[in-house]
């Protein structure tokens, strides 16, 4: 399964509700929420000395990053995707939280017959590897899915072979002696046999 996570969060770091707002009764609306949390956060970070602020802008670029990874997964692996994506917060100096590891649970299951598997391989090797800067997990489930590939191209091969329907197609046999015909017909007449 692949695995990287996102949640959003909203954090205050707010001491009074009577101060950040107007008049009793009144509620701000959601644009006034917003304003009222963005000056609070400005106004920490204000306060922040260097060390601090760069730590901040280094987990803004890691959350950034973490969602962007995540949502490579999620766009590529379409109906294969069995959960959302979920996140690890680490909350920063300023008071903020910000992801930074995220996983997403993709359906590893093989198909109902070897074609559907061979395509459901496909698709999540596909998944996995759509980030830009796949991971070490990511990079693990594009080789497992590699590997359920080719088991069901065997499988499948194996069908053909033994005169199995397979995928709906005439089996390996039948279609060589369409192709050169049967080796039991009595008819003797001249044959041409060429070999590539």
């Amino acid at each position: 399964m692949l695995f990287h996570r996102i949640d959003f969060m909203m954090i205050s770091g707010v001491s009074s509700a009577v101060s950040s707002y107007p008049a009793y009764g009144e509620r701000p609306g959601r644009e006034e929420t917003r304003a009222i949390g963005k000056a609070r956060a400005d106004e920490a970070v204000g306060q922040l000395s260097a060390e601090e602020l760069a730590l901040v802008d280094e987990l803004k670029q890691t959350d950034r990053k973490v969602r962007q990874h995540e949502m490579a997964h999620m766009a590529a692996g379409g109906g294969m995707i069995t959960s959302g994506a979920s996140y690890t917060y680490e909350r920063g100096p300023d008071g903020q939280s910000y992801a930074v590891a995220g996983e997403v649970g993709i359906d590893t299951s093989p198909g109902k017959t070897p074609q559907e598997t061979i395509e459901r391989a496909r698709r999540i090797r596909a998944a996995a590897m759509a980030p830009a800067d796949p991971s070490g997990q990511d990079r693990a489930v594009a080789a497992q899915a590699a590997q359920m590939e080719q088991q069901a191209r065997a499988e499948l091969a194996q069908q053909q072979l033994s005169g199995g329907e397979g995928d709906g197609q005439d089996s390996q046999r039948q279609r060589l002696q369409a192709a050169y015909g049967d080796p039991s017909s009595t008819d003797k007449g001249p044959r041409l046999d060429t070999y590539a």
